[in-house]
């Protein structure tokens, strides 16, 4: 293939045990998916069909990066999350077939410039500035289901500079990750390379410039990253 301009490198992530990297699409996010977080943020749990919003793949931080601070905010937070990804096509999946096309799982975070994204909320407009941003996605490397299953429990924890921030249990999502799946693929065309943060557990908060974040789900996997100074 022949480009008008540079072409950039696809954005991808390692796999444990896999010398191959898993190449990414698109990466979904689930929003208010634990309901203590829903009430910490000022929202009703109740069991309401889930949202979606994106961010960009090229988003991605690896395990051990150092994260810039980003720019146009004063209010970073950290938001752990399972992180799903989709290894076979798939429209309008069934929940219970809804693990035949997941690939294996990851621990992530879901950063968010918390001021610009109360902006959005207050004036009803799209949630990109404060979600969408460079190095906004970090993810740890990607644990096959063929080899850890299909998580459903297990304790999914973040500790900034050492002091627990967050702390809660798989199994305390308001949807499931085959609901999500199954929500998810009615209104997109999953492929394989994308990515589903599944939501947060409560207890998020500010991450300040050179803080260290280290989150961690049971039966899945770590994640450490750094935040530097401002981009």
């Amino acid at each position: 293939m022949q480009y008008v301009i540079p072409s950039w490198d696809l954005p991808s992530l390692a796999v444990e045990g896999e010398a191959g990297r898993f190449p990414v699409r698109r990466i979904y996010c689930v929003g208010r998916n634990y309901a203590e977080h829903a009430r910490e943020m000022g929202n009703d749990p109740d069991r309401e069909p889930p949202f979606f919003f994106l961010k960009p793949a090229d988003s991605l931080a690896a395990n051990g990066a150092k994260i810039p601070y980003p720019p146009a905010t004063a209010n970073l937070h950290h938001e752990v999350e399972l992180v799903a990804a989709i290894g076979k096509d798939g429209a309008e999946i069934a929940p219970e077939a809804a693990r035949d096309h997941i690939y294996g799982y990851a621990v992530g975070l879901d950063l968010t410039r918390r001021d610009l994204q109360q902006i959005s909320k207050d004036r009803r407009w799209p949630w990109d500035t404060g979600k969408s941003f460079d190095s906004g996605a970090p993810c740890g490397d990607l644990a096959p289901a063929a080899r850890i299953g299909h998580p459903e429990t297990g304790a999914i924890v973040l500790d900034v500079e050492g002091e627990r921030r967050q702390s809660g249990d798989l199994a305390d999502m308001i949807w499931s990750v085959p609901e999500i799946v199954g929500h998810l693929s009615r209104l997109f065309t999953l492929r394989a390379g994308d990515l589903i943060y599944t939501g947060t557990p409560a207890g998020v908060g500010p991450v300040l410039p050179g803080q260290r974040l280290d989150a961690a789900i049971e039966g899945v996997g770590t994640l450490s990253v750094s935040v530097g100074d401002s981009a």
